[in-house]
Parts: structure tokens; C-alpha cells; sequence
């Protein structure tokens, strides 16, 4: 099959004009990054801490640069309005908790999945990995739909809301680790009944990939193909790679074998089991790429490195340990892959075994499938602890873990439901899984390069030092 990514193209191509530059946008950002302090975590503004005479100036700001800009962005016209309105509705209620349900409802950017279309895009939120708080954000970003996503989206993953994206500018939410733009961060009066698109910014993914991988593999030693160090050398491509991962990856929630709801909202559960559902749509994203590489898609060897290397390196040491569930699948698919020989560690230097790595990955995925099938005919609590058993075959639980010691230690005489629930998710600790002394010390090196890629995007590649 031929290569649908023409890659030299697409690295040669001239930067994209952009609006980041407009006057409008300039006095946008500022406005909104004056209102942002001044509100609470919830989103609202106390007039009885802040002088009204502060504010509305600030927000009228905001309003005339949104109108003078929304011109530039036909396809959003019905969406910029009905900010416009949330905005003065705020400001009517006295900046009480803000409620941006209209404008959400009006922003649709996976009915409009077109390369290079960009949007502007206003609205207090939180930003995941990043502020907690519902401040209001402005942000351009630009779609990426390049011809053979499209069509392999078409034809063969079909994800209708999903939507990759790129950073054009941003305001301080977004100065941070979050690399997605979800309707669910949204202040609302109420959540819709369903949310028709997500967003993720696979420019700040690859840079962020880039940057650590780099420095990881110059740290461990480790030899790799002359096409995986062509991938760390080329923003483009890896951005193109990360549209390819996201896509089969966010699809990946709700196909298969599932015992439960996938995404497990509403639900308390031990952070484990988050970490086997992310690691099993990584893992069904590495499946599928290597049947895409033996159909002569580059791409699809590209995200085998891809999830690979960024699984392995960055997950396992980026954030803290309270309950860091990407961390523990970095770190499970690390220990898989060494005891069945497919990487060694030796004589200070990392080695893999890139003809047997594919294989052994996939066979991981396997036992991960075989737990979800499985799950279907297990109670909730037997799954739990079946799930338990498989992660600590390959990771060694904390001295103190309650769990580690078995299903009699834990409190199963507990007969209702919700309380036996929270009971076994109280028992488990912060940090059940701690980092080995590989990834001890590993961490320590990494440090410096991961904090130096928060706020990052591909325009900012070379300005992180390692």
C-alpha cells in the first residue's frame, strides 16, 4: 500500500498564517488573563472583594474583541454569539458561578474536521493537568485532518468526535501539562445528556515525546532503528504519529470486551483499574499499528515507537504518585517487556530486543483482554481483585499494602454494596505500586526536561534544554 503521508512535504511546508498576532487577540488575552485572578475556584467573581467598576471594563474588553475577531471565523458565527450572550448573562447575574451552557451546545468542531481550520475558542474552564479552577481561557488552536486520517477514520476507526488539534495561542490555563480541550470542563448549568467532541493538542504530545525521549534514550544508552531517531527529529511527523494514536486509542473506550462502563464516570474504583483501561487503549492502538506497518503505512511503525517510548520514559516519572494510574501502566508495560526478555537493563545501559518487542507487547494486550472477558462473568469486587493479581505478577505491591496480602485481608464482610465499595478503595494505599529503583533513579535524571516541557508546543520544541 502506498505511503498516504508524504512526510518530506509536510516537514518543508511554510508556516501557517495565523490570527495570533491580531490586535483583537492581543487585547483579548489581555483582558481575559486580568479577569482570571480575580475570580474564585468555581468560576464566579466576589463583587463584595472585587470593585464592580474593575470588572465591567475588563469584560467589555473581552466582548469587543470577540465580535471584532468572529468575522475571521465564519464557521464558529453561531457559536461566537452565543458567547457574547453567556458573557453579558454573567456579568447580569453579578459574575456569579458562570454558565456557558448555550455557547457549549453551539461549539461543534467534529461537525467541521477540516486541515488547518482554525477556531477561537472562549470559555471559563478547567484544564485538565493543568489549573483545577473554572477561569475563563481564550485559546486559537488549528485542526489537524490530513487526507489519509480522514480516510482511515472513515474506513476503518470510526471516531466521529474525535478531533486533533494544534496550540496557535493560548492563555495561562493552557501555560501548563493539559493537552486537551474537553466539553466536560466547561462551566454549565447542567451537564448536556452526551458531549459530541473532544479535542487534543497532539502538537504539545509530540514535542513533549520528543523532548523526554531524546533525553531518556541518550541517558539509558539505548540503540534505536534509524527511523525512530528520524521520528524524534521531526515535529511534523510526530504530530502526524500522535493524530494516529489518539484516534484508535479514544475510540478504543468503548469497543471490545468491556465488564464495565469504560469510562468509569461517577464511579470510585482502585486506580489500577484506570490504569489497565488507558493502557489497554494504548496497547489496542500498538496492535493496530502493527497490522497498519504490514500494510505499508509508516505511521504505523512510527506510534509502535511512539507508545513505546513515551509509555516507558515519560509516564512512569511525570506527576506525582497519589494514585497516578498512566504512571502504573508505564510502569507495568516496562516490567512486562523485561521479564520476558524482549529489554534488558545491564551494565548500566538499556537494551531492546526490536524483533521480539512487537510480539511481547501484543501478548501483554492479551492478558488484558483476557481480564476484561473474564470480567463480564465476575462480580465487581472479584474483578477488582482479579485485576490486582495480574498487575502485581509483574510490579511488586508496598511492604504495607493491605490488598498484596490477599482477598482475607480485605474487609469482604462488608454486605452492602456501595460501603463494601468504598471500603476496598479506602484500603488502598496512595502509592501501591511504588516506582522501582530503575524508575527511581531514572526519575531524578528526567526531571529537569519533563518541567521543562509544561506549556510547550511544536513552535516551542527548541527551546527545551535536556
Amino acid at each position: 500500500m502506498q505511503n498516504l503521508s508524504p512526510r518530506l512535504a509536510v516537514a518543508a511546508d511554510a508556516p501557517e498564517q495565523t490570527n495570533a498576532g491580531h490586535p483583537a487577540w492581543l487585547r483579548l488575552k489581555d483582558a481575559v488573563e486580568a479577569l482570571r485572578p480575580l475570580q474564585s475556584k468555581d468560576g464566579s467573581i466576589d463583587l463584595s472583594a472585587v470593585q464592580r467598576h474593575t470588572v465591567d471594563p475588563l469584560l467589555d474588553v473581552v466582548l469587543a474583541a470577540v465580535e471584532e475577531l468572529a468575522p475571521l471565523f465564519p464557521h464558529d458565527a453561531a457559536y461566537l454569539t452565543a458567547v457574547g450572550t453567556d458573557l453579558r448573562k454573567w456579568a447580569e447575574t453579578g459574575y456569579r458561578e458562570p454558565d456557558f451552557l448555550d455557547s457549549l451546545m453551539a461549539f461543534q468542531p467534529a461537525a467541521q474536521r477540516e486541515d488547518g481550520l482554525e477556531h477561537l475558542v472562549v470559555f471559563p474552564m478547567y484544564t485538565q493537568n493543568g489549573n483545577p479552577d473554572r477561569n475563563l481561557e481564550a485559546v486559537l488552536l488549528r485542526v489537524v485532518w490530513p487526507d489519509w486520517l480522514a480516510e482511515l477514520e472513515r474506513t476503518r476507526f470510526d471516531n466521529p468526535m474525535f478531533v486533533p488539534i494544534t496550540f496557535t495561542d493560548f492563555t495561562a490555563g493552557y501555560d501548563t501539562n493539559s493537552a486537551v480541550l474537553f466539553p466536560e470542563t466547561v462551566a454549565v448549568r447542567k451537564a448536556p445528556e452526551r458531549f459530541t467532541w473532544g479535542g487534543i493538542f497532539c502538537d504539545r504530545e509530540a514535542a513533549r515525546f520528543r523532548a523526554v525521549t531524546e533525553r531518556a534514550v541518550d541517558l539509558l544508552g539505548l540503540d534505536i532503528p534509524a527511523d525512530a531517531a528520524s521520528l524524534l527529529q521531526d515535529q511534523q511527523r510526530a504530530q502526524q504519529t500522535f493524530v494516529l494514536w489518539d484516534l484508535v486509542h479514544d475510540r478504543t473506550h468503548s469497543h471490545g470486551d468491556l465488564p464495565f462502563d469504560p469510562f468509569m464516570i461517577k464511579q470510585r474504583s482502585p486506580f489500577w483499574m484506570y490504569g489497565l483501561e488507558e493502557l489497554r487503549c494504548d496497547l489496542t492502538a500498538f496492535k493496530e499499528a502493527v497490522r497498519l506497518e504490514a500494510e505499508g503505512y509508516d505511521q504505523g511503525r512510527d506510534v509502535q515507537y511512539a507508545i513505546l517510548f513515551d509509555r516507558m520514559f515519560r509516564f512512569p516519572v511525570s506527576g506525582d504518585r497519589v494514585r497516578n494510574y498512566d504512571g502504573l501502566g508505564g510502569q507495568l508495560l516496562f516490567a512486562y517487556l523485561h521479564k520476558h526478555d524482549a529489554l534488558r537493563w545491564r551494565d548500566n545501559r538499556l537494551s531492546i530486543d526490536w524483533e521480539r518487542v512487537a510480539d511481547v507487547t501484543n501478548a501483554l494486550c492479551g492478558e488484558i483482554e483476557t481480564l476484561y472477558r473474564d470480567g463480564i462473568d465476575r462480580p465487581k469486587t472479584a474483578h477488582w481483585i482479579a485485576a490486582y493479581q495480574l498487575v502485581s505478577r509483574y510490579l511488586t505491591p508496598h511492604p504495607a499494602s493491605t490488598w498484596a496480602k490477599g482477598p482475607d485481608a480485605l474487609p469482604l464482610d462488608i454486605t452492602d454494596g456501595k460501603a463494601l465499595n468504598k471500603a476496598l478503595c479506602d484500603a488502598v494505599l496512595p502509592d501501591e505500586f511504588p516506582l522501582s529503583m530503575f524508575f527511581e533513579a531514572l526519575s531524578k535524571k528526567l526531571s529537569g526536561v519533563i518541567a521543562a516541557t509544561t506549556g510547550i508546543t511544536g513552535a516551542g520544541i527548541q527551546g527545551v534544554a535536556a
